[in-house]
Parts: structure tokens; C-alpha cells; sequence
């Protein structure tokens, strides 16, 4: 397995190992002892799976507090997929790298606690699975604008299909007024 560091310290790329031949593929999507090898030492409690169609954008999602890490990657289709700093106080603060995930490239992206997470379908539709580090706690779930200009993500579509939540979220700004953010711990 490959494993590609980003401009955010903590988010990965992971290039898993692929074997194929005229049959197909076989990769491992996890294995805790080959991940934990290769520096990725986290342990998953729970899995989701999505499925949007294109122009779908989900985010930028995150919880605060029993954060998440999560391990994101694509069954069918494409997404666009973006991590965000938004632990306070963090040198890297509001700063956001993004990845293709595809079904055809099979690349992974690991978000650590304290970033948000969104991505954008970029093919017709996409099954995109989700490994976390804590479970879905609806109490600790925040919502950052997708299109927060003190972000500044390049999104490849403008006018994306939202859900009423992601439409209304707050900013960046207004999340740190809020006190709503994650601390940095350094």
C-alpha cells in the first residue's frame, strides 16, 4: 500500500494494494494490522455507506465533541472529496485539501479527528463508503457552508444539490464565535 501525505498534517491519501487480472480485482479495503504498518494506527467502531446521484454535494460534516476520524472511499462512481481544518487554534486552521476517489483509481482518504469532511459526486451517481473512529452521535453533529468564502474551496460544480441542513449551515467564523469547534491540542 501507498500512503501519500497532504498539505493538512493527519489527512492521507492511501493507494491500497490492488491485485487484478482478466477476472477483476481483489484489494483489502482494511486490514488493522497492514494499515497500522503503513502509520495508519486507528481503530474503526462503525461503517456507513451512501449513495448520491451526481451534483450531490454532502458537508462539510463533522462532530464536537466524540470527533471522528474517518477512512472514506468510493464502490461506484466518483466523488470530489475535501478535508477541513477546523480545530481552534490550529496553524493550519480553515485550510482544506480535496482528493478524487474513484471506483476506477480505488484511493482512500483518511480524516482525522478535528476536520470537517464533505464531498461532491462528480459521475452519475456514487456509493461511497464511510469507516469511523466513534459512532454517529446526532447531539455532537456541526455543519460547515460548503461555500465559506474564509475557506475558499474549489469546488468543481457552483450550484450543487443540498440537503436543508448543509444549506443552512453556519461559517467558519461563525462556528469559532459559537464556541462549536474543536480545540487544537498541538
Amino acid at each position: 500500500m501507498n500512503v501519500i501525505e497532504t498539505d493538512l498534517p493527519g489527512v492521507l491519501i492511501v493507494e491500497p494494494k490492488v491485485f487484478g487480472d482478466d477476472r477483476g480485482f481483489f484489494m483489502e479495503t482494511w486490514n488493522e494490522a497492514r494499515y497500522r504498518e503503513a502509520g495508519l494506527p486507528f481503530g474503526f467502531v462503525q461503517d456507513n455507506l451512501s449513495y448520491s446521484q451526481n451534483g450531490v454535494l454532502r458537508g462539510l460534516h463533522f462532530q464536537n465533541p466524540d470527533q471522528q476520524g474517518k477512512l472514506v472511499y468510493v464502490l461506484q462512481g466518483e466523488v470530489f472529496d475535501v478535508a477541513v481544518d477546523i480545530r481552534a487554534g490550529s496553524p493550519t486552521f480553515g485550510g482544506w485539501t480535496a482528493a478524487t476517489l474513484s471506483a476506477a483509481n480505488r484511493r482512500q482518504l483518511y480524516v482525522p479527528e478535528g476536520f470537517a469532511h464533505g464531498f461532491l459526486v462528480t459521475s452519475d451517481a456514487a456509493l461511497f463508503v464511510y469507516k469511523c473512529t466513534a459512532p454517529y452521535n446526532a447531539r455532537a453533529e456541526g455543519a460547515i457552508r460548503w461555500d465559506d468564502p474564509e475557506i475558499g474551496i474549489e469546488w468543481p460544480v457552483g450550484d450543487p444539490t443540498l440537503s436543508e441542513k448543509d444549506r443552512n449551515a453556519m461559517t467558519l467564523d461563525e462556528m469559532r464565535s459559537a464556541g462549536q469547534l474543536p480545540e487544537y491540542a498541538g
